[in-house]
């Protein structure tokens, strides 16, 4: 098909292909203006190369006939190399890349593409099924690119999902644009290496990138503490929103970066953060920052130390920088001067802290000052009834009273305090404007209790027949009787298997089961137990049993166990009888006990101790265990361990309360020699618990700013808890032989 303009000689040609010879053979024909498009349907094990020299005003365009229609799948990617080349229109779906980049602005280190554009894109889930090898979703190369109105969503692998790298000359000072695009969910990875956006890197961030990004939308991008992390000079990000993703904008390394306009919110969502400045000469100005709940690195404002004549890679010192007209609303952290330790001494100097509006409804002061901040000026800030502040000088605390402006923000009403925090003409970028109209953008995870109801009776199979034919989000609800699983039950969907619920309490549904596991828990599987009865007398006489298990390969998707008012017993034909055991990079976002009991289990409750690398791996984030009983436990009820001294992730985090452990942890194969053990955690509670006859709670402190409480617990012939490395709240705690 060809088009022709005005009269001229010169035409822009169409060309339909519907094989990879026959794009092969288009790509070689085509002229400045011309359009390549991929015919409907699925394109399998493509690895496109598009390459072209367009012209200004007549790029060559590679684009799908129908936006949404072409569906590139398998081991696919695609490489942009030359000048004025335009991508619009593709799904990569249901594969992965072969290489190490989905979409690369280039095609090789001397062929890259510049003023060229990838627009209405889309990548969901293109995931390397191994859950811990690296690739990039999307890597900039060259000059003058734009990236826009793009939607990636769902990286569950290591690596980072867009970066612009300026490891030669050519992509150095490169001004390229990323604008409008929907960065959807992506999950916690569990690692360092889980960051959305990177721009630079250590070894090139004293080069300026000069890349703005701007008016894009990052929707709980879990996967790390750096949710973009800024590693070159001269950037700007501007009018981005931040929905509740957990972590930072990160000016991590390089300098003289601008962060303005952009707005975060994290309606109380776990650690969900706003700011970290370092480096020289950064400018953060009039963003807007509410409901966020992180400390530390993932503050709502964080200022850091810096290291002395630092190396490349460390911390520089903050200098020369100014932080204004920023509004931070009912967040719970502002750190000054953060990660001063014996390497981080050197505090912020001339740097101004001017015009920010810090407001609780309650008068709660949220700002720590862990070092010298006297090279820090501060001048004209607002507070809200805060009593006590440690900062003598540059800010007010009275009452402030807030409206909700037109754009859903809250600003202070009438004029008095016109001039501090954000402007109140700031805009809220709305999600529907990012990203692209014909692709849907996800909800959150698939919830349980939410799809159909199946009633079943006891019967040979009946269990494995209701689990294969559910949905996603169904409820298996099981008669009284005896369910005996012959064979592994398989869980690749979110399910709830429960009793029914009866006017008279009687026995509870037995599950018994003949294979070494009875639940196997696959990607994408999630299990909810209730108010069922789980008996490991039918297990095989063999060791290493286990009631519940992961895959024993890569899991990409994390996983939910939820064990309510349930009963676990005979978990002990042989030794090392597990309930729950997982295998390496496997990855669980919330395991949860309550009103459980478990009796005569010969290994452990929960084994999470298979990450041992020390790469800041581990296998759940939030284990959580109240109002249950254990009983004759061999192993420990909860060994949970993160290795290593990487900072780059909040988990994992333990919870037990109002619990009883009775002999738990006295087996000779309990190479922990404990109750609880806890290796690495960031957050641990442990609160009104009673432990007797046991082996002692081990607590080992290894990196970043571990809390840890232990309170309220009687311990009975048990010894008192051990904290290594550093030290605990230990309050109310009771001890007696």
């Amino acid at each position: 098909m060809l088009g022709c303009f005005g009269g001229t000689q010169l035409c822009a040609a169409e060309h339909l292909v519907a094989s990879q010879a026959e794009y092969r053979k288009a790509l070689k024909q085509l002229q400045p203006g011309d359009t390549l498009v991929l015919a409907n349907g699925q394109w399998n094990d493509f690895e496109i190369v598009f390459t072209g020299q367009g012209q200004p005003g007549k790029p060559i365009t590679l684009t799908a006939q129908d936006k949404g229609q072409v569906i590139i799948t398998g081991q696919s990617n695609l490489r942009l190399a030359g000048e004025y080349l335009v991508v619009s229109g593709l799904v990569f779906r249901d594969g992965y890349t072969p290489t190490k980049e989905v979409l690369s602005f280039r095609r090789n280190s001397e062929h890259l593409a510049n003023h060229s554009r990838v627009t209405e894109v889309v990548i969901d889930g293109f995931n390397n099924p191994e859950r811990t090898e690296t690739d990039f979703w999307v890597t900039m190369y060259g000059r003058n690119n734009r990236f826009d109105h793009n939607h990636l969503v769902g990286k569950s692998n290591n690596g980072v999902t867009m970066a612009v790298r300026l490891n030669t000359v050519p992509s150095q000072e490169n001004h390229h644009r990323i604008d409008h695009n929907y960065f959807g969910h992506r999950p916690i990875l569990g690692s360092n290496g889980g960051e959305t956006l990177r721009i630079g890197t250590s070894k090139y961030s004293m080069s300026n990138s000069f890349t703005t990004v701007e008016n894009n939308y990052f929707e709980r991008c879990n996967g790390e503490v750096e949710v973009i992390s800024n590693k070159s000079g001269g950037n700007v990000y501007r009018g981005n929103v931040f929905f509740e993703s957990r972590g930072t904008l990160t000016l991590r390394h390089g300098n003289d970066t601008l962060v303005e306009n952009n707005i975060f919110l994290g309606n109380g969502v776990d650690h969900t953060g706003g700011i970290r400045l370092i480096n020289k000469r950064q400018t953060i100005r009039n963003n807007y920052l509410q409901g966020l709940t992180g400390h530390r690195f993932a503050s709502a404002l964080t200022i850091m130390n810096g290291v002395p004549d630092s190396p490349i890679n460390r911390y520089h010192q903050v200098e020369d920088s100014l932080v204004e007209n920023n509004s931070i609303i009912n967040s719970e952290h502002i750190e000054f001067a953060a990660g001063s330790d014996a390497e981080r001494t050197a505090v912020p100097v001339t740097t101004q802290f001017s015009n920010n509006l810090i407001y609780n409804e309650d008068g709660k002061n949220i700002v720590t000052v862990h070092d010298d901040i006297s090279g820090i000026e501060f001048s004209g800030n607002v507070l809200n009834q805060v009593a006590v502040f440690a900062i003598a000088e540059g800010f007010t605390s009275q009452a402030v009273t807030m409206e909700k402006l037109p754009n859903g923000l809250w600003h202070p009403a009438g004029s008095a305090l016109a001039g501090v925090g954000v402007s109140t003409d700031l805009q809220l970028l709305a999600r529907q404007d990012t990203g692209v109209s014909w692709y849907p953008k996800p909800e959150n995870m698939t919830a349980f209790d939410q799809g159909k109801v199946t009633r079943i009776q006891p019967g040979e199979g009946s269990l494995q027949d209701a689990v294969r034919q559910a949905s996603a989000g169904d409820v298996i609800e099981l008669s009284p009787g005896n369910y005996l699983a012959t064979k592994l039950i398989q869980i690749d969907k979110p399910i709830t298997i429960r009793a029914v619920e009866t006017a008279t309490a009687g026995p509870r549904p037995l599950l018994e089961f003949e294979r070494t596991a009875m639940f196997e828990l696959a990607s994408g599987g999630s299990l909810k137990l209730k108010g069922v009865h789980i008996s490991g007398s039918s297990a095989p006489d063999v060791a290493g049993n286990t009631a519940i298990r992961t895959s024993r390969y890569s899991m990409l998707k994390a996983y939910r166990l939820i064990v309510e008012d349930c009963e676990v017993s005979g978990l002990d034909v042989n030794h090392s009888f597990n309930f729950l055991t997982v295998a390496k990079s496997t990855f669980a976002d919330l395991i949860s006990i309550n009103n459980s009991s478990f009796t005569d289990i010969s290994g452990a409750i929960l084994e999470l101790n298979k990450e041992t690398d020390d790469l800041g791996l581990y296998n759940a984030e939030y284990v959580i265990i109240r109002g249950s009983v254990f009983t004759n436990i061999g192993e420990a009820v909860a060994l949970i361990e993160r290795g290593g001294t990487d900072e780059s992730t909040f988990g994992p985090h333990f919870e037990m309360s109002n619990s009883t452990l009775s002999e738990v942890g006295n087996n000779k194969r309990n190479q922990s020699a404990s109750s609880v053990y806890l290796h690495g955690v960031q957050r641990a509670t442990m609160d009104g618990n009673r432990f007797s006859d046991s082996q002692p709670v081990r607590v080992k402190h290894t990196v970043g700013d571990p809390l840890t409480t232990i309170s309220n617990n009687h311990f009975v012939n048990t010894p008192d808890p051990e904290v290594i490395n550093g030290s605990a709240t230990l309050a109310g705690n009771v001890s007696q032989p």
